[in-house]
């Protein structure tokens, strides 16, 4: 098929933030972006308003249907991948099952590249609420033998905004990062992840990259890395996500009784 190399190549990329309650980080993951996008690549962050703020699985549900229909809207308007920001990836597999364009998550992109780096690792979420979820994300992904073990720190979106901007809010960010990354390489972490966009960005601008020899890994960047590939592998050789089992494309009838839910 070959490399449309005069292609200008789009990525949405889904965040479950608001680019005006979250400001201060929205802006600059978005000049984050900017700066890392490769070559004739262009990335635009969307949103969620209202965004997701209540630590609940309903909450994730909602934000999940939204991010369903800003990912068919993707695909309507051309875009040429498709990249969720949020790492608990609510919706990523039904999001798979519907569109052509290539599909990836901050989780399962961050999780298999880490995969790579090490044989053991570590996640440090950002609120106790979490450690389920990932622990069941982790088993979902099959990785439940690479993984020593999820801890957490006692923050909140709210308080990355402050980070980002105070210097004694982003010193105990940081702090409480490398306290639970300490219990992790004792349990025999060889990687450690940040679990959410929000710490692996604080982290990263802050020169947070290595910790006891373990690398910290910056998954933003692993996402767009990984979905600007496979946007050039589907054009070399088509390929794509598999329709053979879990991610079948709906039937017409499906996909607009589906649509109606969502109003559209």
């Amino acid at each position: 098929m070959g490399i449309e190399k005069r292609k200008k190549i789009r990525i949405w990329y889904q965040g479950f933030t608001d680019p005006v309650v979250h400001s201060p980080y929205v802006e600059r993951l978005q000049a984050h972006l900017d700066e890392i996008a490769g070559l004739n690549v262009s990335i635009v962050f969307k949103g969620i308003s209202p965004p997701a703020s209540h630590l609940h699985q309903i909450e994730e549900m909602r934000c999940g249907l939204k991010a369903i229909e800003n990912a068919i809207e993707a695909e309507a308007q051309d875009y040429d991948g498709f990249a969720m920001g949020h790492f608990q990836e609510a919706g990523i597999h039904e999001i798979k099952s519907l569109l052509n364009i290539p599909v990836l998550s901050l989780g399962e992109a961050t999780l298999l590249y880490s995969c790579s780096l090490g044989r053991k690792l570590g996640l440090i979420t950002i609120d106790p609420i979490f450690v389920s979820w990932h622990e069941e994300q982790i088993t979902k992904a099959g990785l439940s033998d690479r993984v020593v073990g999820v801890r957490a720190m006692n923050t909140s979106p709210k308080f990355y905004m402050d980070a980002f901007s105070n210097k004694d809010a982003c010193k105990a960010v940081i702090k409480q990062f490398k306290e639970q990354a300490q219990q992790l390489l004792e349990s025999g972490a060889d990687v450690l992840i940040p679990a959410g966009g929000l710490p692996m960005l604080l982290l990263a601008q802050n020169g947070i990259s290595i910790i006891g020899e373990a690398p910290v890994v910056n998954g933003i960047n692993v996402l767009v890395k990984f979905l600007e590939a496979s946007i050039y592998l589907k054009q070399i050789d088509g390929l794509g996500i598999s329709r053979r089992s879990n991610y079948k494309l709906p039937s017409s009838d499906a996909l607009s009784e589906f649509k109606n839910i969502l109003g559209g």
